[in-house]
């Protein structure tokens, strides 16, 4: 499944999702508009409306740079720009494939994303 985050109606990423019940489970959240705010210089983050699955995932998850993860224990989705530390309760959801220099960008702070299913 393929994804795109649109800013001000222009599209400045894409995404892959991968083939996990995780993943699987947050597309049926699809389409969302999320409000992204910087954490610790590593990552956009940003509430959903519910939890995503996370039965028959690992218990933590050290992410890389380009990674979409669900950080269970704060219900929210995480866009990684940066390498991040090993944490329990973060499961990946997919990867980006364009953007991710642009998302990492201040002014990605405090705006509204839509994040959208899109044709391959």
């Amino acid at each position: 499944m393929n994804l795109r985050m649109i800013i001000d109606g222009a599209v400045i990423a894409t995404a892959t999702l991968d083939n996990t019940r995780s993943a699987e489970d947050f597309a049926t959240l699809l389409p969302l508009t999320l409000h992204l705010k910087d954490y610790e210089a590593t990552e956009k983050i940003a509430g959903l409306p519910r939890q995503v699955t996370t039965e028959g995932t690992p218990d933590s998850y050290t992410p890389s740079a380009g990674d979409i993860c669900f950080y269970a224990p704060w219900g929210n989705l995480a866009f990684f720009y940066k390498d991040g530390a090993p944490s329990e309760g973060l499961v990946r959801l997919g990867s980006f494939a364009s953007g991710l220099d642009q998302l990492a960008q201040d002014g990605t702070s405090n705006v509204e994303v839509k994040v959208e299913l899109s044709c391959p």
